[in-house]
């Protein structure tokens, strides 16, 4: 609970209306409930400022407004975040260390640290300072876990797996199980044993049953402020740079080296050994088979620059709606 003035003070806004006005909540603009507070950030949506049942509004025009209570701010989206963030509900129902967790004497457990039911935490960890350990994780020996990061339940790391501060990794993910690797000599699948390890920078989020592999020799990579949707596949010794987006069930293979900023759709995925440059964007199901530059847009299977997509798509219609007439042209000559 906050008053309009504190969440003004919060987002850096001007108040509009009743500064006293209690706000319990947030809502849609278009289903709002009373006690809440809403935004405005598309101009299309302003036909739900008359209607809605917010109490109040945050907008970038003060003019917007009308008779209702509110906060102008240049950048009514973010200032949202901000609010979503104070009245986000992630409580913790353990504080300290739970009595079931199962703790090697050999591990270093940072100050301020939760740890909750069923925790197995093997020989020589190192936790940082403020992390939160969710109930049923597994954290195998010599992980690294950072400051202020938080693992919530059912997560496995595997051993010599380090996360960076900051980290936020979802439910049933595992991270630093054994890539895909195998030989076959006489119909004989031999497995190719997996030595390397999972490298994760700061400021990262695994979504819920995300799979990163450790590398076989070197190690499987991801950069700092990498966000990653659930389902995602990262297989063995995959680099992943800096700030790179993936949504749901994005799947790359095996030694792929990914630029900075790279954005993929969903159901998107790359073979083995291919190189992806800087800020790359790629739409969903699409398909990258051989190296390809930053700083465009790809589609389809195999992946096309999506300029050279539409020129081909073009061409092709073309050509059908020709090889119609052509067709049409031929049974008019042979009658």
């Amino acid at each position: 609970m906050a008053s309009l003035k504190e969440l003004g003070q919060l987002i850096g806004g001007k108040v509009v209306g009743d500064p006293k006005l209690s706000i319990s909540g947030v809502s849609a603009l278009d289903s709002g409930k009373k006690g809440t507070i809403s935004y405005l950030y598309n101009t299309k949506f302003k036909k739900f400022l008359d209607t809605t049942n917010a109490s109040a509004v945050i907008v970038s025009d003060e003019s917007l407004i009308n008779n209702k209570s509110g906060l102008v701010v240049d950048d009514p989206r973010l200032a949202f975040v901000k609010i979503l963030e104070f009245y986000s509900d992630d409580s913790d129902s353990f504080t300290g260390i739970h009595e079931s967790a199962l703790i090697s004497k050999s591990s270093k457990i940072g100050s301020s640290t939760n740890i909750g039911p069923n925790v197995i935490i093997r020989d020589n960890v190192i936790i940082g300072d403020n992390v939160i350990i969710g109930p049923n994780n597994v954290i195998d020996s010599n992980v690294e876990i950072g400051n202020n990061s938080k693992l919530y339940s059912n997560v496995h790391l595997y051993s010599n797996s380090i996360i960076g501060n900051n980290c936020i990794v979802h439910s049933g993910v595992v991270i630093g199980a054994d890539g895909y690797g195998f030989m076959t000599i006489n119909d004989n699948h031999i497995k190719i044993p997996q030595l390397g390890k999972v490298v994760i920078g700061n400021d990262v989020e695994i979504g819920a049953n995300s799979t990163i592999d450790r590398g076989t020799i070197g190690d499987t990579e991801i950069g700092e402020m990498c966000k990653f949707d659930n389902g995602v596949q990262i297989a063995h010794n995959v680099s992943v740079g800096k700030g790179c987006l993936m949504t749901a069930h994005v799947t790359i293979a095996g030694s792929v080296k990914i630029g900075e900023f790279c954005a993929f759709g969903g159901q998107a995925g790359a073979i083995d050994n291919v190189t992806i440059g800087d800020r790359a964007v790629f739409a969903c199901y699409t398909a990258v088979t051989k190296d390809l530059p930053g700083g465009k847009m790809y589609s389809g299977a195999p992946a096309r620059e999506i300029k050279e997509k539409n020129k081909r798509d073009a061409l092709y219609f073309e050509f059908k709606r020709l090889k119609k007439r052509l067709d049409t042209i031929e049974e008019k000559i042979k009658n």
